[in-house]
């Protein structure tokens, strides 16, 4: 018998996302591996009314603050 501690959990699958500004589609990585974590800037997401941005508007947003 296996122990269930043992077993380890099944990763989800990267979601396919259409960012929000400008509707290019990026991949997401939620066991957080996703490449907006190897960015330097970090906004506060999503903001009111968007969901998560490619790496295009992520630099442009954050260049605008």
């Amino acid at each position: 018998m296996t122990n269930p501690q043992e077993m380890a959990l099944p990763q989800p699958a990267p979601r396919r996302l259409a960012c929000s500004r400008c509707g290019a589609e990026f991949g997401c990585d939620l066991s957080g591996d996703c490449w907006c974590a190897e960015e330097t800037a970090k906004l506060p997401m999503p903001v009111k009314g968007e969901d998560c941005l490619c790496r295009e508007c992520l630099r442009k947003a954050a260049a605008l603050r």
